[in-house]
């Protein structure tokens, strides 16, 4: 498609949302054909007034081709003085682009819809590249990523962020890093730097093999707000059971 025509298009749907969560999670771009797993997901944030929000969700995903990857979540938020309540379902679905390996950089797609429990709230789809490459025991991911909200009668605008990730793979069970998330406001038009939220922090990584195609595999980082609008801290932390 020619760029001229493309444009219109693009500039439609990419023509708004809150974004990331403190149970989001770094992206990559690899699949595995046949995987099967339990995914469980938390996180934590404390913003500049003090006040605290928790966020959860638990989910079950399955390799179904060699570039395809595809998983279901219920999600849960929690605000301070609130209980937890499950406010949302969502279906991710990861594309590997690349082979493994064959490139300087392996890239992928991922595609996100959540789906709110309460209907009177916005849908929101997300979706964006993914990239990853190595320089010997060193791997490094950067993602793009855009997300919009659907809801009638209420005009939108598709919002940019980032992900990046540095993860030193010191062993199989233990390996150290550093995580970084962000948020710029509209995709063409940026928000002003103090209303951009931008965080980073280290970050620990495992697998332990169980046996046989059994594994379990854990991340969790520690982040600290770089901009004003961004929370002070937030833990984040996701365990995988895979078979």
């Amino acid at each position: 498609m020619k760029a001229s025509k493309l444009a219109p298009w693009l500039g439609a749907f990419l023509s708004g949302a809150v974004f990331a969560g403190p149970a989001d999670y770094i992206y990559t771009p690899t699949v595995e054909y046949g995987e099967r797993e339990i995914d469980f997901k938390f996180g934590s944030a404390r913003q500049p007034g003090g006040s605290e929000s928790q966020a959860a969700s638990i989910g079950f995903g399955y390799g179904a081709t060699a570039w395809w990857f595809t998983e279901l979540y219920l999600k849960y938020e929690r605000n301070s003085g609130q209980n937890a309540t499950l406010t949302a379902m969502e279906w991710e679905n990861k594309f590997q682009l690349t082979e493994t390996g064959k490139y300087p950089v392996d890239v992928g797609l991922i595609t996100e819809l959540e789906i709110p429990r309460d209907r009177s709230n916005a849908y929101e789809f997300k979706f964006g590249p993914l990239f990853q490459t190595e320089f010997g025991k060193l791997q490094l991911n950067g993602n793009l990523l855009f997300e919009r909200q659907f809801s009638d009668g209420l005009p939108h605008k598709t919002e940019i962020g980032y992900q990046w990730q540095a993860k030193y793979r010191w062993q199989p069970a233990f390996e150290v890093g550093l995580q970084g998330f962000g948020e710029m406001g509209e995709w063409n038009n940026w928000d002003s730097s103090n209303l951009q939220k931008h965080q980073f922090g280290p970050a620990v990584f495992g697998k332990i093999a169980l046996g046989g195609r059994q594994a379990i595999k854990y991340n969790a980082a520690w982040l600290v707000g770089t901009s004003a609008a961004a929370p002070d801290h937030t833990f984040r932390m996701q365990v995988e059971y895979e078979f």
